[in-house]
C-alpha cells in the first residue's frame, strides 16, 4: 500500500472516530442538564444508536454493495451527518433533538461498515496492514476527549450548566463536513456485487447464517453477545452523567483512559487468545464487567478515586477481549460461506438488539433510583450491571465446552 494512501485511510479513520466520540461521550449530561431530559428520554436518545445498527445493513447490502462507490457514499453521509449535527446544535428541546439525533445515527451507523470497506480495498494484507489505520480511530476518539475537558473546557461544572456543552455538536458538525468532503479524494471502492443480482431481506441481514446455530457452542457465544451488551449499555449511557454529578473533574478527557487501554489491550490480545484459547478470554471479559461496575459502585472522588480510574481503564479488557475476539471466533466458525453474513449477525444482535434492550434497562433503572434533588443513587445503579454481567459469567463458563481456535495475528 502506498505511503499516499495509506496516510489517507488513517486520516480517514481518524475523522470517523472522532465524529463519535466527540458527542456520544457526552451526550447523557448533556441532555440531563441542558435539555433537561428525563433519564427514559436520555435512554431514548441512546437507542438511535442501535437503530443506527439495525438499519445499517440494508444500507451497505442495498447501496453500497451494488450501486455506488463506497467513498462517495460516505462523502454523502457525512456531509448530511453535518447538517444534521448543526441542527442538534440548535436544539432547545428534547423532542425535536431526538428527531434529528435519529436521522443522523441512522446516516451515521453504516459509515463504520463504509470506511472499513475502502481500507480493505486497498490492502494485499488486511490481516497485517488493517490495524495500523484502524489505531488512528481510537487516537481520534481520544483526542475529541481530550479536547472537550482539557482544551475547551466544556464538561465543567459551570460550564456545563451555562449550556457549553452544546459546542460539541458544533465541533462535529465541522469534523463531519471535513470527512464529508475528503471522503471524495479516497480511492475508489467500486460496488462488489451486480446490480442485477438478486438479493434477499435474509442475505442482507445475515440470516442466512442461521444454520451456525446447529453449533451448540456457537448458539451460547451468540446469546452471551446479545446478554453482556446489556450491562455494556449501563456504561455508555450512565458513565459520564455518573462522573460529572459525583464531581469529578475534566470527566471526559479522564474516559480517554478507557481508549488508550484498548490499544494496549488489543496488543495483547493475539498472546492471550494464543496461550489461554477463546473460552478463557471472554470469560476475562466478562469477569472485568463486573469488577468494573463494582468499582463503579464504591469508588468516589475522594480517597477512592482510583477505583473509577481503574474502572474507566478496563475498558480495554471489556471491549477487546469480549467483541475482538468474539469477532475471531465467529470467522472461525463461519468458514467462507458466511465469514460476511456471519458478521453482520453478531453486529446486528450486539449493537442492535443487544444493546437497544440494554439502554431501556438503563433508563428504567437510572429512573427507579432518582432521588428528589435530582441526584442518583449511583450505588445501587452500578450493582445491576455488575450483577447481570456476573450472571452471563457463571452461564457462559458452565455450558460453553471448550474449544480449540486457530488465531492468524
Amino acid at each position: 500500500m502506498k505511503k499516499l494512501v495509506r496516510a489517507q485511510l488513517c486520516f480517514m479513520m481518524f475523522l470517523e472516530f472522532f465524529i463519535w466520540g466527540a458527542w456520544f461521550v457526552t451526550l447523557g449530561t448533556f441532555l440531563g442538564n441542558n435539555l433537561k431530559a428525563t433519564d427514559s428520554e436520555i435512554a431514548l436518545a441512546f437507542s438511535t444508536q442501535s437503530w443506527g445498527a439495525i438499519i445499517a445493513p440494508f444500507v451497505i447490502g442495498i447501496i453500497a454493495d451494488r450501486f455506488f462507490n463506497a467513498e462517495r457514499i460516505l462523502g454523502v453521509l457525512h456531509l448530511l451527518g453535518a447538517v444534521l449535527m448543526y441542527f442538534m446544535y440548535q436544539s432547545t428541546e428534547f423532542n425535536g433533538f431526538y428527531i434529528l439525533v435519529l436521522a443522523y445515527m441512522i446516516l451515521y451507523m453504516p459509515t463504520l461498515a463504509l470506511v472499513n470497506s475502502v481500507s480493505f480495498n486497498q490492502m494485499k494484507n488486511p490481516a497485517k496492514e488493517f490495524s495500523m489505520v484502524r489505531v488512528f480511530g481510537t487516537v481520534g476518539w481520544i483526542i475529541a476527549g481530550l479536547s472537550i475537558s482539557y482544551i475547551f473546557s466544556w464538561d465543567q461544572g459551570d460550564n456545563i450548566g451555562m449550556g457549553l456543552l452544546r459546542n460539541t455538536f458544533l465541533m462535529t458538525a465541522i469534523a463531519s463536513f471535513v470527512l464529508g468532503v475528503f471522503s471524495f479524494t479516497l480511492p475508489k471502492t467500486p460496488p462488489k456485487a451486480a446490480s442485477s443480482e438478486k438479493l434477499s431481506v435474509k442475505e442482507i441481514l445475515g440470516l442466512d447464517s442461521l444454520s451456525l446455530f446447529k453449533d451448540r457452542n456457537f448458539l451460547l457465544f451468540f446469546t452471551a453477545s446479545v446478554l453482556i451488551c446489556i450491562p455494556l449499555a449501563f456504561y455508555y449511557q450512565n458513565a459520564n452523567p455518573f462522573l460529572v454529578e459525583i464531581g469529578m473533574d475534566n470527566p471526559t478527557g479522564i474516559m480517554t483512559l478507557g481508549q488508550i487501554s484498548e490499544i494496549v489491550f488489543m496488543l495483547l490480545l493475539p498472546y492471550f487468545f494464543t496461550k489461554f484459547g477463546f473460552k478463557k478470554t471472554i470469560l476475562v471479559a466478562m469477569l472485568a464487567w463486573v469488577i468494573r461496575y463494582l468499582l463503579f459502585a464504591f469508588g468516589d472522588v475522594g480517597e477512592l478515586s482510583f477505583m473509577l480510574l481503574v474502572g474507566i481503564a478496563l475498558h480495554g479488557i471489556c471491549y477487546d477481549f469480549f467483541f475482538v475476539s468474539g469477532q475471531i471466533y465467529t470467522d472461525s466458525k463461519a468458514g467462507e460461506k458466511y465469514k460476511s453474513s456471519a458478521q453482520g449477525l453478531i453486529t446486528l444482535a450486539t449493537y442492535g438488539v443487544g444493546m437497544l434492550i440494554g439502554f431501556w434497562v438503563a433508563g428504567k433503572i437510572s429512573t427507579a433510583y432518582l432521588l428528589e434533588d435530582g441526584k442518583h443513587v449511583w450505588e445501587t445503579i452500578w450493582k445491576f450491571p455488575a450483577g447481570f454481567a456476573l450472571g452471563v459469567f457463571i452461564l457462559f463458563s458452565i455450558f460453553f465446552k471448550t474449544e480449540k481456535i486457530d488465531y492468524q495475528s
